[in-house]
């Protein structure tokens, strides 16, 4: 199925909205632990959960077949930091896949050193934060620029049936707890 790219467009700006929302509640937890409180494990579980299936499974292959298609259309857009993309989602899918793994070890009665999963936590928001904002300030815009010179489509059509199981209308049962978390801290869901 074939997506018309300002759709696409608008979807990974919401995206972006969304994922900012859930790293607020991730800065919160850091805050909690560094003032020597326990984090709410199974809220860090759900929100890791998250970040993995959906973030990183759907929104950044997204991302992918967008910018392949802008070094395709236009390389002279496609200069300075766009081959780096693939990699920094590599990246932040390995670094929250390793935190997922670390928070699903504690809950399973592991013990992790309260500065560890501080650090661990902290260099993951501040690596996803880091590249959605180059994004934003970036990328978007070269493809924006493409998109102004000649109408484009992407076959998203693998993605296109994955809905967010956050802030779409249908939230999944296994994360109650996060929609519970981010409607407490007054933030819009579905």
């Amino acid at each position: 199925m074939q997506s018309e790219a300002r759709t696409l467009m608008k979807e990974l700006r919401e995206d972006h909205r969304n994922m900012s929302i859930v790293l607020e509640l991730l800065d919160g937890v850091v805050e909690h632990a560094s003032s020597g409180k326990d984090p709410d494990f199974e809220l860090l579980d759900e929100i890791m959960r998250y970040m993995t299936v959906y973030p990183d499974a759907v929104h950044h292959p997204k991302e992918d077949i967008m910018y392949a298609q802008l070094r395709d259309q236009r390389p002279d857009l496609a200069e300075g930091g766009l081959d780096s993309v693939l990699d920094d989602h590599n990246e932040i899918a390995a670094l929250g896949s390793a935190l997922r793994d670390e928070i699903e070890a504690i809950n399973a009665g592991a013990a992790v050193r309260r500065q560890k999963l501080i650090e661990d936590v902290s260099g993951y928001v501040n690596r996803l934060r880091s590249h959605m904002a180059w994004e934003e300030r970036d990328l978007f815009k070269r493809i924006d620029t493409m998109l102004d010179d000649e109408p484009q489509e992407f076959d998203v059509a693998k993605f296109e049936h994955i809905k967010d199981p956050v802030f779409e209308l249908e939230i999944e049962a296994g994360f109650r707890r996060l929609l519970s978390s981010l409607k407490q801290a007054g933030q819009p869901t579905g």
